[in-house]
């Protein structure tokens, strides 16, 4: 009977021990700590699953411990409302919502931890935050808006006769909308003239894009329903000569002819930075603005524009961080 006393009492320590080790005591030294995470990213392609990944290098860097929780909602919001919901019933110390759609799912369902956003354009137009100085809630993030008007200036770069170029955009994603009004100012300074189809998913995209007919060039923003389905805009682009101008690095490496954008990676490592403040140091999201990147790279394919008719300037491979052989 004494023997049974005993070992109960070590099963009774040692359980304790393990509830704190794995608590990181007070959360504030960084060395030890352990957290569960929930990840929601809104479909699979280059720039999200780079943001995700960067987002995770954070932890690591840090030498911190994360049982992660990865969920891909396969660009349906459907899907996305689902894991927000299942998470908000799940004991996380914080979730990650990679790109709108997913960012707008977690926001309303989760109101007890804190919710970082990446990927998101416009998070107040998107009503994510109250504002973008001071979110005012649980949520705040990283903003990936473009420098549209730097990207589109890069049409009459490599092509300076053209008049006219091509957008496709989901009629849902109040990003991309946002995108596309910027693209129309550009446009008016540059001389082009934007021609415009949205589509509901990324089944539409072909006959969207047939829907635009004759263009000199095409611009994808950063809209998850296209990008994920970036290869139809490259078969168009090769087909009609058009030059294919993207909005990031993974674009121009699918086909994309050129972009000046911003790196998803270092975008989720600057996530990951703000999430270590919050679970470390106490830090409250309603207090946190929404991060932007000004990390700009200049990426060129040079055989991909020539697959669409067109040659990049000596000059702008001279100048580019990344050249796509």
């Amino acid at each position: 009977m004494r023997l049974r006393k005993m070992a109960t009492a070590m099963v009774a320590v040692g359980s304790i021990l393990a509830v704190s080790a794995c608590s990181g005591g007070d959360g504030g030294s960084g060395e030890g700590d352990s957290f569960k995470i929930g990840i929601s990213q809104l479909v699979q392609h280059p720039a999200l699953d780079a943001a995700s990944k960067g987002f995770k290098k954070s932890f690591d860097d840090a030498g911190v411990e994360v049982e992660w929780d990865e969920q891909n909602a396969q660009g349906e919001q459907a899907n996305a409302t689902s894991i927000a919901q299942n998470f908000a019933n799940e004991d996380l110390d914080l979730v990650l919502a990679v790109a709108t759609p997913a960012a707008q799912a977690a926001a309303q369902a989760i109101t007890n931890q804190p919710v970082l956003f990446t990927a998101v354009t416009d998070a107040k137009e998107a009503g994510l935050v109250d504002s973008n100085d001071k979110p005012g809630a649980n949520v705040t993030g990283t903003s990936d808006l473009n420098p549209v008007e730097e990207q589109l200036k890069l049409v009459k770069d490599v092509k300076p006769d053209a008049k006219t170029v091509g957008i496709v955009y989901s009629s849902g994603e109040v990003n991309s909308q946002v995108q596309v009004d910027l693209a129309k100012k550009a446009a008016e300074g540059l001389g082009v003239k934007i021609k415009e189809a949205t589509i509901a998913n990324s089944g539409e995209l072909a006959q969207a894009v047939d829907s635009l007919g004759k263009v000199d060039a095409y611009y994808v923003p950063t809209d998850n329903n296209v990008v994920s389905a970036v290869s139809t805009m490259v078969q168009a682009a090769e087909k009609n000569k058009a030059l294919l101008v993207g909005s990031e690095a993974g674009q121009v490496e699918s086909g994309a002819a050129i972009t000046r954008g911003i790196d998803y990676t270092k975008l989720g490592e600057q996530t990951g930075q703000m999430a270590l403040k919050i679970l470390q140091d106490g830090k409250k999201p309603a207090e946190m603005p929404v991060e932007t990147s000004s990390d700009l790279e200049l990426v060129v394919n040079p055989k991909a524009a020539k697959a669409q008719g067109v040659e990049i300037p000596q000059d702008l491979i001279d100048e580019a961080d990344n050249v796509i052989e």
